[in-house]
């Protein structure tokens, strides 16, 4: 058999590695695939021939047809499912409207088959009691919580109605028994940010060689005493000092930034917290005001103005939440649904901001990264 000759693939055309990430590729995995000319398939009959690539798609979309429909079924007819919030984020948010799409597109609709608590969005820690309470006397099917101090006000009301919390480190918070098995009303996500906070600092210092003094803002609510003395610890071992800075309310953010940067810091980790990343805007441009280096939690910071973040993606673990929402509603038991955690981590930096501040990020780190936003 005569074997076809191929062309080879395209080059690149000028194009920089970062322009081809930005396009979709991903460096140091970047497959160029050279498709073979159409084929077509004879109709029965004689008639015109169907292009290959036609006949799949049809294929492929008749295919996701059925499944769609399907979901739509997998909901009990004439049932009004009820879901109730407790957490610091309001509804108006892209990851809320995350949660929400994912639900809608495997057939729960709010306002059709399914109803929302009111009056459980944006809570601040001081208002736990009273919205957790009420919250528990309106019997909801599920309850989506977190961080640490909402699921605890719920836990103490009930035992019964699921939970599905998103933390920190659940386990290390005694809000589970363990990650497979989480006994209990609670399930959920747990974010391993002990580990990513370490990462996140290591990060922001290959990012500053230079930086000698380091700020470490924490939530007093929640941050335990021994993480913050392993962050101050690997600071002291690269040669930095640690300035640790704990903020217990939103409005002390502000001060805190400005009181770090007359202590002289030139750099702030930001440790994983609700308290920092609900409404972050302010901060990220305080923080670039002052011309301080920043590391954040989730990746959709740096998308809107932070220098770097490092982490799952924000609104990924919002759908994640929607999922397990739905094992539940379906009849799965909290006990019996291991306990989550993010598999996917981006590291993200923005030059525009790196430039306002007067940083040249090395190099060797932006090759490494997921996304460099010019």
């Amino acid at each position: 058999m005569k074997q076809r000759k191929m062309n080879p693939p395209p080059p690149l055309r000028g194009r920089s590695i970062r322009e081809a990430d930005r396009e979709g590729g991903h460096f140091g995995r970047i497959a160029l695939v050279q498709t073979p000319p159409s084929l077509s398939l004879p109709l029965k009959g004689g008639g015109k021939s169907i292009p290959r690539r036609l006949f799949l798609t049809l294929l492929a979309g008749a295919a996701l047809v059925r499944p769609r429909a399907a979901r739509a079924q997998d909901w009990e007819r004439d049932r009004v499912y009820r879901i109730g919030f407790l957490i610091p984020t309001p509804r108006k948010t892209p990851v809320v409207d995350a949660l929400f799409d994912e639900l809608r597109t495997n057939g729960l609709v709010e306002g059709q088959n399914l109803q929302v608590i009111p009056g459980s969005f944006a809570v601040q820690n001081d208002q736990l009691p009273t919205v957790a309470a009420s919250l528990v006397a309106a019997s909801p099917d599920v309850i989506i919580c977190g961080p640490e101090l909402p699921i605890r006000a719920l836990q103490k009301l009930t035992q019964t109605i699921p939970l599905i919390g998103m933390t920190e480190d659940m386990v290390g918070e005694g809000l589970v028994a363990s990650l497979a098995r989480p006994g209990g009303n609670t399930t959920g996500i747990s974010l391993l940010s002990p580990e990513l906070d370490g990462k996140r600092q290591e990060i922001l210092l290959e990012a500053v060689p230079s930086l000698r003094k380091l700020a470490i803002l924490a939530d007093a609510n929640v941050t335990k005493p021994a993480h913050l003395k392993e962050l101050e610890e690997a600071a002291r071992s690269r040669g930095v000092e640690p300035l640790v800075r704990g903020v217990a309310k939103r409005q002390d953010v502000i001060a805190a930034l400005k009181e770090v940067k007359s202590a002289g810091a030139e750099g702030i980790n930001f440790l994983a917290t609700p308290l920092f990343s609900t409404n972050a805007a302010d901060f990220i441009l305080q923080v670039r005001e002052l011309g301080l280096a920043s590391i954040y939690q989730w990746p959709e910071d740096a998308e809107d103005g932070a220098l770097s973040a490092y982490g799952p993606r924000y609104s990924e673990m919002y759908r994640l939440r929607a999922r397990l929402l739905m094992k539940i509603l379906r009849g799965a038991k909290p006990a019996d649904i291991p306990v989550e955690q993010p598999a996917k981590f981006e590291l993200i930096f923005n030059l525009k901001t790196a430039k306002a501040i007067g940083l040249n990020v090395p190099s060797s780190l932006l090759l490494r990264a997921d996304k460099v936003i010019e």
